[in-house]
């Protein structure tokens, strides 16, 4: 079993920042791929930043070139790093965590709102 917890999520600015954490406790050495998905009101929930085990990185369309994912392999925490932020990046934010066998484990989701 693996327990995810995300914090970070907040208000903010349009053009602000943010940085989004998640840990992962348990059985942690099972866990391949780490990263961030999120669901606005009336959307389907959609892929935001995820990163392997070795490293590779795949971004959403459109948060490419704003957002950044890394992950810290000694604390099991993957950040989301959230730059030029807009309104239309106000969601619920989800950290989902994979293990190599391919069972999934999510948190239960941060909110983040971009509004002047």
């Amino acid at each position: 079993q693996v327990q995810v917890v995300e914090s970070g999520g907040g208000l903010v600015q349009p053009g602000g920042s943010l940085r989004l954490s998640c840990a992962a406790s348990g059985s942690t050495f099972n866990i391949n791929t780490m990263g961030w998905y999120r669901q606005a009101p009336g959307k389907q929930r959609e892929l935001v930043a995820v990163i392997t085990k070795g490293g590779i990185t795949t971004y959403g369309d459109s948060v490419k070139g704003r957002f950044t994912v890394s992950r810290d392999y000694a604390k099991n925490t993957v950040y989301l790093q959230m730059n030029s932020l807009e309104p239309e990046d106000t969601a619920v934010y989800y950290c989902k965590e994979t293990t190599n066998w391919g069972m999934e484990y999510w948190g239960q989701g941060t909110q983040v709102t971009v509004s002047s």
